[in-house]
This record gives structure tokens, C-alpha cells and sequence, in this order.
């Protein structure tokens, strides 16, 4: 039997509580070489949900894995049905204050990267430019067959002419850019094909289910050893996708920084966990650092 990824997580022991006190952040980030991980819930003040806080969409929506999308043309034809719509709302999404703190951060020279479990592409819109797509992004797409890689503006335009008309009401959006649909609403969602093979194509993102590249995740914890503390913006690092590059730093000694709003699974390897919004933390600390902020 084929084993389900891991959707959610419990606390099965006391963890520190959180805080509301900034100072470690402030400190962190004066001293500089500061690595950030961020999660979907830093793009939550950009109208994108995350899966796990208050809200979230796990409670109502099972992501799409690498299995059943390989498997299955009919979960194919759901999935790009269902993506389709929600690219409209992701092309629509703004960098917010927490991402334009970020990349001001950056430009100060404070940050030694960026690592994103996100597939927005908010940071880059912001301004970061030293940033690692851990779980890819919805902008590009990949065949399974030959390997090439197109524009996702280009495929929407491709499936707005094959589908003329398809203009269903989600029940809401998710932070994989999946739309809520009912079998129904899907209809005779008509898929496109690779332009070059005729092959499958797929979002160039790790589906759950799915392993990151070796050589993205090699890159990656060559920037926590690089590091002198990371900061974990807005993930709940349920998934060890990003909880094993806190786990490393913790073991090399060096200081773990959180700000989300709810428990993490890292929170017993951090120095501290900060319980504030992240736009409103951030813009904090920016201030209290005299770092400006673009609008």
C-alpha cells in the first residue's frame, strides 16, 4: 500500500512557549550572514492561504502527490482544471511587507539568502535576488517525457483557448495554486500537451509526495553551513523538506530564529519563536535596524 506524505503535525511534547520580544531577530540580523527559510505563511498578507495556521486549507483540501498525478489522467485533467483557475489569483498576488523586508534586508547586505519553501515567487517580485526555489515554481513547467521547460503564461494561454468558457467559482484557493473544484466543475477540462514531444506536462514544483533535487538540497545546506544564524519565516516545518536544514543548524551550533504564529515542529531546536504577524514583525525590526522598506 502506498504510503501517504505527511499533511499535518501534532506536538507530542512541551515545547517553549512564544514570544512576542524581537531583540534576538534584531540581534541576528545586525550581525549579519543571516540565512532566511520561509514558508506559506509569509505570504498569507498577500492573499494566498498557507496549509496549516488558522484557516488553513488542509482542513478542506488534500494536495495533489506525485503519484496520483503520474498516474492518473483523469487526476491530471482535476489538477490542471483546478490550477488553471488559481494561476489566475497567483498572477494577481503582491509581494507584501513581510517579503519587501526581506529583500531590504538584503540590500543591506544583513542576508546571506534566501531559502523558499514557497512557489509564489514573492521574494523575487519584492527585489531578493539570492534565492533558493526549495519546491521549485508555478511560473515554469517541465515535461515528464523530454524534459523541456516552458513559461507557465504560455501554457495558461493555451488552456484559456482549448478551454473557452470555463469560468467555475472555486471555493477557495491554495498555497499550491490549486483551486477547490467539485468533480463537476472540472467537466471536460480539456489538457495540453508538450509542445516539443507530446509528453506530460507538470508544474515545475515538487508535488508532495515527490523528493527535492539532491543537488538543490546539497546547495541549500551549503548555505546553512555558510550561515551565522537562520531565521524561519512563517513555516510550521511539518515537513522535513525544510525541518532538516534547521535540524543541521541546530547541530552545527547555530542559532535557529522563528516567527510564526503557531507551534513549529523546529520550535525545540530554536532560540526563540517569535508569535507576531510576519509583516508587522519584520517591519519592526527594519525600523529598529533603520532599514528602509520600499513601498
Amino acid at each position: 500500500m502506498r504510503m501517504r506524505p505527511t499533511l499535518s503535525w501534532t506536538p507530542t511534547e512541551d515545547l517553549p512557549p512564544g514570544t512576542t520580544d524581537l531583540a534576538p531577530v534584531t540581534d541576528a540580523l545586525s550581525a549579519g550572514g543571516v540565512l532566511v527559510l520561509s514558508g506559506a505563511g509569509i505570504s498569507t498578507e498577500s492573499g494566498i492561504p498557507d496549509y496549516r495556521g488558522e484557516g488553513g486549507s488542509l482542513g478542506r483540501h488534500t494536495p495533489m502527490t506525485y503519484q496520483d498525478f503520474t498516474a492518473s489522467a483523469r487526476a491530471r485533467r482535476r489538477y490542471w482544471a483546478r490550477s488553471h483557475l488559481g494561476w489566475r489569483t497567483f498572477g494577481r498576488a503582491r509581494p507584501n511587507a513581510g517579503h519587501r523586508a526581506v529583500a531590504a534586508f538584503e540590500r543591506e547586505g544583513l542576508l546571506s539568502g534566501v531559502i523558499t519553501q514557497n512557489v509564489d515567487g514573492l521574494h523575487q517580485s519584492a527585489g531578493s535576488e539570492d534565492v533558493v526555489e526549495l519546491h521549485g515554481s508555478l511560473a515554469r513547467v517541465v515535461c515528464l517525457s523530454c524534459g523541456a521547460v516552458s513559461s507557465r503564461r504560455e501554457l495558461a494561454e493555451r488552456l484559456e483557448e482549448a478551454n473557452a468558457g470555463f469560468e467555475p467559482v472555486a471555493a477557495g484557493i491554495n498555497p499550491d495554486g490549486d483551486a477547490d473544484l467539485s468533480d463537476e466543475q472540472v467537466g471536460g477540462f480539456r489538457v495540453m500537451a508538450c509542445v516539443v514531444c507530446d509528453g506530460i506536462l507538470k508544474p515545475d514544483v515538487v508535488f508532495f509526495g515527490e523528493s527535492v533535487p539532491a543537488q538543490r538540497v546539497e546547495q541549500c545546506r551549503q548555505k546553512v553551513r555558510e550561515a551565522t544564524s537562520l531565521l524561519v519565516l512563517g513555516s510550521s516545518l511539518t515537513v522535513m523538506s525544510g525541518l532538516r536544514f534547521v535540524r543541521q543548524a541546530a547541530q552545527a551550533g547555530t542559532p535557529v530564529l522563528i516567527v510564526n504564529r503557531d507551534p513549529t515542529r523546529g520550535d525545540q531546536h530554536a532560540l526563540t519563536r517569535v508569535e507576531l504577524p510576519l509583516g508587522t514583525a519584520l517591519t519592526a525590526v527594519a525600523d529598529h535596524l533603520g532599514v528602509l522598506i520600499d513601498d
